[in-house]
């Protein structure tokens, strides 16, 4: 049913970890094969192409569903539907930003101190930035880079427009972030006729629930344990919970068995307070997937 284009470089990893953990497993012949399977029946056909030309294909419909970037769809204005975004990036969970970056020595703080001169700016948003400057009234010479960027200051360029999740790697090149032009996340688009469709529409929206709810389930983990009845009140009220957590009476009366999800960063805390407040036989389970 689903013709599905996700992204090679960077993203390809993270990527295809996410599927193989949503159980919709990429399968190709190799790690360099564009064309793959998965053996889903809401699936028909997977393609591996690069993050730039995703929005493109899928708004001219080659293809039903893709993986890009924010970025890439703005910097192509492709007129494409956002079905959700993924917190995922190659990293981590975070999403990238992309700025616009001075000399460290340089005097500029703000975009409106590069306006009344023409700025040489080097960048691979090209578009993205000629609407960001143009906007602030900045005349600008832009040129397409084609990597390395951050080492043309200041010989070959006044600035750059680049991407950036922490900002290491332009500080390490002695460069200072001015203004960010935009937040990008990765998002599951879609191509308008498609989406349209209520039966592609139907598929396309389980395929985002699998995803979301393994982005979801890689942050939080399932908590056990039992505790008698007089230490209840004081367990209940240590745990962090999504929700209330659920409450089961032992037989016998023994006491309680109690159960709830927590985020993952808390439970190296979370387990010793829980032991201290008198809970015992607790059990730490990872998630595949939470869908609310």
């Amino acid at each position: 049913m689903l013709r599905i284009v996700l992204p090679k470089g960077s993203l390809e990893r993270a990527t295809l970890d996410l599927f193989a953990a949503a159980d919709l497993a990429v399968v190709r012949s190799s790690e360099v094969d564009y064309r793959a399977t998965i053996a889903d029946p809401r699936i028909d056909d997977v393609r591996i192409l690069r993050p730039q030309e995703i929005p493109v294909y899928v708004a001219d419909g080659l293809f039903d569903l893709g993986i890009t970037g924010r970025d890439w769809v703005e910097e192509r204005g492709a007129d494409v539907v956002s079905l959700g975004e993924l917190a995922y990036s190659k990293a981590t969970s975070n999403p990238i930003r992309v700025v616009l970056a001075v000399a460290d020595s340089s005097p500029c703080t703000s975009l409106a101190d590069l306006s009344g001169r023409r700025v040489r700016v080097s960048t691979e948003y090209p578009e993205l930035t000629r609407r960001a400057l143009a906007a602030h009234g900045v005349d600008a010479e832009i040129s397409l880079s084609y990597g390395a960027t951050e080492a043309k200051v200041p010989d070959i360029a006044d600035c750059v427009v680049e991407i950036t999740e922490t900002g290491r790697a332009l500080r390490a090149a002695g460069l200072r972030i001015v203004e960010t032009l935009l937040v990008s996340r990765t998002e599951l688009i879609a191509n308008p006729a498609a989406a349209g469709d209520p039966d592609k529409r139907h598929a396309m929206e389980q395929v985002l629930t699998l995803l979301q709810g393994t982005l979801e389930a890689r942050e939080k983990v399932l908590v056990k344990l039992n505790v008698s009845a007089d230490r209840l009140e004081a367990v209940v009220g240590t745990l962090p919970a999504l929700r209330a957590p659920t409450v089961s009476e032992l037989s016998g009366g023994r006491g309680y068995a109690l159960e709830t999800v927590v985020p993952k960063e808390l439970i190296n805390t979370l387990i010793p307070a829980l032991k201290d407040q008198g809970a015992t036989d607790i059990l730490e389970l990872a998630l595949s997937k939470i869908v609310h």
